[in-house]
């Protein structure tokens, strides 16, 4: 599939659901403990020392958590609605349209990623360009943040909320992405799995990789 394809679908999809999606999974962390204390520890790893991107940043929550941690962070979508979202409800943080596997950014430039379920619709076949993205922005010794949901099939969203779209959302196997972190330059800091959350509508296990770019 080309770029153009799964980008575009991708950003239609989202363009469609925004505000539904963002009135459904508000304060989605709150109900989460896990994810947040291992954001906490993330901004702990960073330090206040540099700017950190966080990619596929949708309405911006984790954005705002990120910088209620301390960090000097940016949300960056493909989504026009949601990044319209994320700016009216975070008026004092920053947000662009981009995408993730083209960074208008130098190398070396930020101490931190976050892709914090924004990789799931992302190919298999483009992952190693995602990641190689994801390490040439990255300072030597920046970290990364990756959260997916596990399995080997996508889960086929159709209709959300009634809108006439469709998307897969991939879920991935932790050790094939931390095989494929350590081809980009990677060396995996922590990886985490927890449990599917049935009463938060999940129905799958959710993984989270701390890396951090080889010095």
């Amino acid at each position: 599939m080309a770029d153009s394809d799964f980008l575009t679908t991708t950003q239609d999809f989202y363009d469609t659901i925004a505000e539904d999606y963002a009135d459904r999974f508000r304060d989605g962390l709150a109900a989460r403990p896990v994810d947040r204390a291992l954001l906490a520890a993330y901004a702990e790893l960073v330090g206040g020392g540099g700017e950190v991107a966080d990619l596929g940043c949708g309405p911006g929550e984790v954005t705002a958590c990120l910088a209620s941690l301390g960090l000097s962070v940016f949300g960056l979508d493909l989504s026009a609605s949601m990044l319209a979202i994320a700016r009216r409800e975070n008026p004092g943080l920053r947000f662009e349209q981009g995408s993730m596997l083209d960074l208008d950014l130098p190398d070396g430039h930020l101490a931190g990623v976050v892709s914090y379920y924004s990789s799931i619709h992302t190919p298999v076949d483009r992952l190693p360009d995602l990641f190689a993205e994801f390490a040439r922005v990255l300072t030597p010794g920046g970290h990364l943040f990756l959260a997916f949901q596990v399995g080997d099939h996508p889960l086929r969203i159709d209709r959300p909320f009634g809108h006439p779209v469709s998307l897969d959302f991939e879920r991935r196997q932790p050790d094939r992405i931390a095989e494929l972190l350590a081809g980009a330059g990677f060396e995996i800091r922590s990886r985490t799995v927890r449990e599917a959350e049935e009463e938060l509508g999940e129905s799958s296990a959710q993984a989270y990789l701390i890396a951090r770019s080889r010095p």
